[in-house]
């Protein structure tokens, strides 16, 4: 535990210039002994008025410094257990405390300061900022940051997650923003860049490769545990952490690339230039974009390709939604090509489908005419979409219609007259209708009415007009108009004598 400089600074004076005893020191400035202790070892001064008496760990300490000397990293209680069967009887804490002021300590390592060409070098890197909830699904909230190692302008851009799509399509978005390409990209050793490495033999991940192949840039990662090799692009999302991300607020994904390629090339390009205080970050960027090597004439394809299997519903299911497909691919494999705007559907060279994507999970996302034409060529389904809806805009209608069909109810009747009160109140009236009368425990629509006319009686609302009643009971109650019994008088005038009465 550090304590601060001032608290030092006591301890030695009082120590050595006042001539005052360790426990008096920490009495009088509130610490513990063994702090004061520490600060009196690692000051290096003597110990004034002191005779250091024998102690029990003497004999065996040429032998810990032996051994240290070979094994610097092995443990105290291993140490502890050495000496005690080499005869020695001391305590264990005393022991530890001995053998941390023997063990070797580390030598500090010292850096060269690099400077790079201007357009030589860019580096990259993942920064995690949390997680987004997006209706069910809780998606990892991932920065992608490409620095310039000369400039150190800075590209950021936030995905949802950091898999290949997402790396190549932040790659893609930096060079169109930055009108080019630097000609060494460093890399930390993650997956989508080195699949495998053993010393200086590396596997690159091919798709990068030709990734890089196509914009003719050199992938370059760096030694394992070397974060030091690419700092720029960590004090970068470091920076980003502090002057961006912290305390903003945005409404969607696409809200906060808004705000961070506004301060991108904003604010952050206004700061002065590492390499060079005298000018900006973007001054500096002026001088290095003509030397950036040219963008292709074709873009590389980055979107994310999966082979999907269409099972007996035209859904093609893709990252936690379903997506659907014209009714005549059913039970047939399509590939799913996605980025992070569009899911295109693909049976070979056709397009079946172009959905938004969608980042909430359990979600059904329809193309109307697919459904009109499946309703249009199965009547069957007509029934049973009528009862999707309807569930998918009030929930608890899905408990009605099992405790309905417990209780020997038909269905159908029941999704009809319900569909008949959907299109006559709110969506919210309805929710609490059906609730009320799943707390009665009468799953029936009239249930559902009566709860409707009283809600709107309470609010002085006037009642809507709903028929209930079944088709033959309405026949029932139809008006005849009926026939006038003149024209059978007529027919008893013309009668003959011999007819009977």
């Amino acid at each position: 535990m550090s304590i601060a400089p001032e608290l030092e600074a006591q301890i030695l004076r009082y120590y050595h210039a006042e001539k005052w005893r360790i426990n008096t020191i920490a009495r009088q400035l509130h610490v513990h002994h063994s702090t004061v202790q520490r600060v009196l070892t690692q000051a290096g001064l003597p110990r004034i008025g002191v005779v250091r008496r024998a102690c029990a760990i003497d004999p065996y300490v040429p032998f810990v410094t032996q051994t240290l000397e070979r094994f610097p990293t092995l443990t105290a209680s291993r140490l502890f257990v050495m000496v005690r069967e080499r005869g020695y009887q001391g305590s264990a804490s005393q022991f530890r405390h001995r053998v941390a002021l023997l063990r070797p300590r580390r030598r500090t390592e010292a850096y060269l300061r690099l400077r790079t060409l201007p357009a030589e070098q860019a580096q990259v890197d993942w920064g995690h900022f949390g997680h987004l909830v997006i209706g069910r699904a809780r998606r990892p909230l991932m920065a992608f940051v490409m620095v310039l190692s000369y400039s150190r302008q800075i590209y950021l851009r936030f995905f949802l997650d950091a898999r290949m799509p997402s790396f190549l399509a932040g790659h893609a978005g930096a060079f169109a923003a930055m009108g080019g390409v630097a000609r060494v990209i460093l890399y930390d050793n993650l997956k989508s860049a080195v699949l495998e490495r053993q010393m200086d033999a590396i596997r690159f991940h091919p798709t990068l490769l030709a990734f890089a192949a196509h914009h003719r840039f050199e992938p370059r990662p760096v030694a394992p545990a070397r974060g030091n090799q690419k700092g720029r692009v960590e004090r970068a999302i470091r920076y980003v952490r502090d002057a961006f991300f912290a305390a903003r607020r945005f409404t969607d994904l696409a809200d906060l690339n808004a705000q961070a390629a506004a301060w991108s090339w904003g604010l952050a390009a206004d700061r002065p230039c590492p390499e060079e205080a005298s000018i900006s970050v973007r001054t500096a960027f002026a001088q290095e974009q003509p030397l950036l090597l040219p963008l292709p004439a074709d873009a590389f394809a980055c979107q994310e390709r999966v082979e999907v299997h269409i099972g007996k519903t035209a859904y093609a299911r893709f990252d936690l939604n379903d997506y659907t497909v014209p009714h005549t691919h059913v039970q047939r494999t399509v590939v799913v090509l996605a980025d992070t705007e569009r899911v295109r559907i693909l049976d070979g060279t056709t397009e079946l489908a172009n959905h938004p994507r969608c980042y909430d999970r359990g979600q059904q996302i329809e193309d109307p005419a697919h459904i009109a034409e499946l309703i249009e060529q199965k009547r069957a389904g007509r029934q049973h979409r009528t009862t999707d809806q309807l569930v998918r805009a009030v929930p608890p209608i899905r408990d009605l219609l099992v405790r309905a069909a417990a209780r020997g109810h038909n269905l159908g009747s029941v999704t009809a007259a319900l569909q008949r009160l959907r299109q006559q109140c709110t969506v919210a009236e309805l929710h609490e209708a059906v609730l009320d009368s799943l707390e009665r425990d009468v799953p029936h629509p009239n249930a559902v009415r009566l709860a409707l006319a009283r809600r709107r009686e309470q609010r002085g609302q006037p009642l809507a007009t709903v028929v209930m009643l079944p088709a033959h009971v309405q026949r029932r109650d139809v008006i005849v108009t009926p026939h006038a019994l003149d024209s059978y008088d007529q027919l008893t005038e013309h009668r003959h004598d011999d007819e009977p009465a």
